[in-house]
């Protein structure tokens, strides 16, 4: 029984590995390293399809247009370089690694300086929100990074894919180009913490791409460089280790940077949607600064008294906030759009002036809704008190209605002009005499000359 456990086990473990095996997919080595190596360079037609797929990535940012960016991602060549770095490294090749560095760095430098020309340049100048998602990297984009580029490498190393679909999907994915473009905003409109955000997002994709290439390299078993030179070999090996690590160095204390302050943002979310926001009090604008350890928050609804304030400060600690900061403004009414940027940075303003525009178009529809409940409500009350008053005055009417609407000229729609109907049901046919007297009764009486009088079918008996 226990011999016939592990032989099922073992069919089990060999099933897997045929499976999950890239061996059997694996290309000749020397077509993949031939297909990067001619990627690498940066010269003639692949700069200047470079320097044109910024212009219109960066036209796609400033019209804040995604299809326009997607579009501008597919026809760069950037990834040749940055796949390139990190083949070098995983086959001891020092030579691929400073071609495909040199080739990163000029891609980079026109990039920005491509970007930077267009943007001092447009007259639009606002940060639309697919040019602010460029500015603050999070861990999960260098997750991203990663298994894409991971998911290069191997269609590259394989007999079935040899790139294919994946390798554009891999650059749409990373998003390795609007960061540049982004960098390129903020040098020329002189907001650097933008510029330092975007760059900064541009190194992680471009250093975990690398990192996925070198970790497929290895999968795949890529023979290293042999020197004859042994010392030589040795020292290029120090050399590539000693870049790979310094590489890898910046972006694992970046990437542990990101963890914490997502990990901070997320307890700040959950305290503010169980604490703060309920059915009398709505948060309408929000921002969370990791690095003062600051929750701000803008409400309306009901005023938050002084004791509810302290209680939900007291709970902060549960939810692992006990460092963190609480500043509440409570209610907009009195404030100002430009009270609120005083409040908040820049995207969280943004909101809050749009939830602030949003508010003030409710309150408009509203008064709009009221005036007109007010004017039936009068009118309402008079046909109600007119009704009482006939009853006396022209003891022929029957029963009344009044109504207040609009006349439309036939052949000009756009000439309107306000009338009130007054329908009336008569127990006796008026003379002439009493029909005008009755008209001019009613039009002091509605306190306007645009009246029209319906006088309604004779009826026999008493309205029931």
């Amino acid at each position: 029984m226990e011999n016939k456990t592990k032989k099922e086990r073992g069919y089990l473990n060999l099933f897997i590995r045929r499976l999950l095996s890239l061996r059997n997919d694996k290309a000749p080595e020397e077509e993949t390293i031939a297909s990067i190596k001619a990627s690498v360079e940066f010269r003639g037609a692949n700069l200047w399809i470079l320097i044109f797929a910024i212009f219109v990535a960066s036209l796609g940012l400033n019209t804040n247009s995604a299809a326009v960016i997607i579009g501008a991602m597919l026809i760069s060549p950037l990834m040749g370089p940055i796949m390139g770095m990190g083949l070098g490294v995983g086959i001891n090749d020092f030579e691929l690694l400073k071609r495909a560095f040199r080739s990163f760095a000029t891609a980079t430098i026109f990039s920005v300086l491509t970007a930077t020309f267009y943007f001092a340049i447009t007259p639009i100048d606002e940060a639309q929100s697919e040019l602010l998602a460029r500015t603050s990297p999070t861990i999960y984009d260098v997750l991203i990074a990663l298994f894409g580029g991971l998911a290069g490498i191997v269609a590259l190393c394989s007999t079935g894919q040899r790139g294919g679909n994946v390798i554009p999907g891999v650059a749409i994915a990373t998003a390795i180009m609007p960061p540049l473009c982004t960098t390129g905003f903020g040098i020329a409109t002189g907001n650097w913490i933008y510029a330092a955000g975007a760059f900064y997002l541009y190194l992680i994709n471009s250093i975990f791409i690398s990192l996925a290439t070198f970790i497929g390299v290895n999968i795949f078993d890529f023979k290293k460089k042999v020197f004859v030179d042994k010392q030589r070999e040795k020292r290029v090996k120090h050399i590539i280790v000693t870049i790979a690590v310094l590489t890898m160095l910046p972006s694992t204390l970046l990437t542990y940077m990101l963890v914490r302050e997502n990990f901070f943002t997320s307890k700040a979310n959950n305290f503010v949607a169980q604490v703060v926001t309920s059915e009398q009090t709505q948060v309408i604008a929000k921002e969370v600064d990791y690095h003062t350890k600051e929750i701000r928050l803008v409400t309306i609804g009901e005023e938050i008294p002084e004791k509810e304030l302290t209680r939900m400060k007291s709970q902060m600690e549960n939810f692992g906030l006990e460092d963190a900061k609480l500043s509440i403004v409570q209610g907009t009414k009195n404030l100002s759009a430009s009270e609120l940027k005083t409040m908040l940075n820049d995207p969280a303003s943004r909101q809050a002036d749009k939830n602030a525009q949003l508010l003030a178009n409710e309150q408009q529809r509203a008064d709009k809704l009221q005036k007109e409940l007010d004017v039936y409500k009068k009118t309402e009350l008079q046909a109600q008190s007119i009704s009482a008053e006939m009853a006396t005055l022209f003891p022929e009417a029957a029963r009344v209605s009044i109504a207040r609407t609009f006349s439309y000229a036939v052949s000009d729609s756009l000439q309107k002009d306000s009338l009130t109907l007054v329908s009336l049901t008569l127990k006796k046919k008026l003379n002439t005499e009493t029909r005008e007297k009755m008209e001019e009764w009613l039009k002091t009486r509605l306190k306007t000359p645009d009246m029209k009088l319906i006088v309604g079918t004779k009826i026999e008996n008493n309205d029931k």
